[in-house]
């Protein structure tokens, strides 16, 4: 994601921004709508009272520090988890039966049965959906169709997380959820992945993605919020979010304009566990 030019002003920049953001989003509708999403734990506020539209057919970034609230607001969308109280709509109604098949979920974390090779894997979860792509084109689009006859303990890390998303592909859902893809993996092993969420986005499906990379929200994501103590302390797409908080009222940079500056300038440099 390219930072503001040194000869163009902010007030320049942006004003070009928004009109092109306007037209890009002028007719897209939300997705999903969360209001007043609220989840306690005892007397902890997970995620408090938080307000959310995401708009069809983007990339959405969901990030914050550690403890800020965007696992566990990813988990109430997926059905995970049970919000305390608030609402979920998934294309402007309550979430039916029909969602869980019309959704794509990579976990971080989980278990793969090692006796079985990755075109079985993709087979046995195909077989949990109604409708399901063709287990040669999720091969092909995740980069793994060499490597398909393979075990799953035989497999790299970069492989296992293609696998992944293979398998959060497999039932061609609308809306998918990536929950920290590109953890652990190596430049190149990362680039790839970025390569495929590329080809998925080329597909017009909608993406909500949840990183501590700010390289690659910028390099992801048309549209991000920004979560601290459960609550939403930022919203928009990158460059409003860099013209608003690397610059002062008068056009001047207060530092280089990044996502991790404006994270940095939001969230604070204090350490969270």
């Amino acid at each position: 994601m390219p930072g503001i030019p040194e000869k163009h002003g902010k007030s320049d920049f942006l004003r070009d921004h928004q009109l092109l953001t306007s037209r890009r989003y002028m007719a897209v509708f939300p997705i999903i709508e969360l209001k007043q999403l609220t989840k306690r734990f005892r007397n902890q506020t997970a995620v408090d009272h938080v307000d959310l539209e995401i708009p069809e057919g983007i990339c959405f970034g969901l990030l914050g520090p550690n403890g800020a609230g965007k696992t566990t607001t990813l988990e109430m969308i997926e059905g995970i988890q049970e919000p305390s109280s608030g609402d979920i709509l998934y294309r402007g109604k309550p979430r039916g039966r029909s969602f869980a098949e019309e959704i794509g979920i990579q976990l971080q974390q989980t278990t793969l049965l090692s006796f079985l090779t990755i075109r079985e894997t993709l087979r046995v979860f195909s077989k949990l959906y109604r409708r399901s792509l063709d287990i040669d084109e999720v091969l092909e689009l995740c980069h793994l169709t060499e490597i398909q006859n393979q075990y799953n303990d035989k497999i790299s890390g970069g492989q296992r997380q293609r696998l992944m998303l293979a398998i959060a592909l497999i039932n061609d859902p609308m809306l998918i959820f990536l929950d920290e893809p590109s953890t652990g993996l190596d430049p190149q092993a990362r680039r790839n992945l970025w390569d495929i969420i590329d080809s998925i986005k080329a597909k017009k499906r909608t993406i909500i993605l949840t990183t501590h990379s700010m390289e690659e929200a910028e390099r992801l994501c048309d549209d991000v919020a920004i979560m601290d103590q459960g609550r939403v302390i930022a919203r928009g797409d990158i460059p409003s979010l860099l013209a608003a908080h690397c610059f002062d009222a008068s056009g001047n940079r207060l530092c280089e304009p990044n996502l991790e500056n404006v994270f940095l300038r939001l969230t604070g440099r204090q350490l969270r566990d």
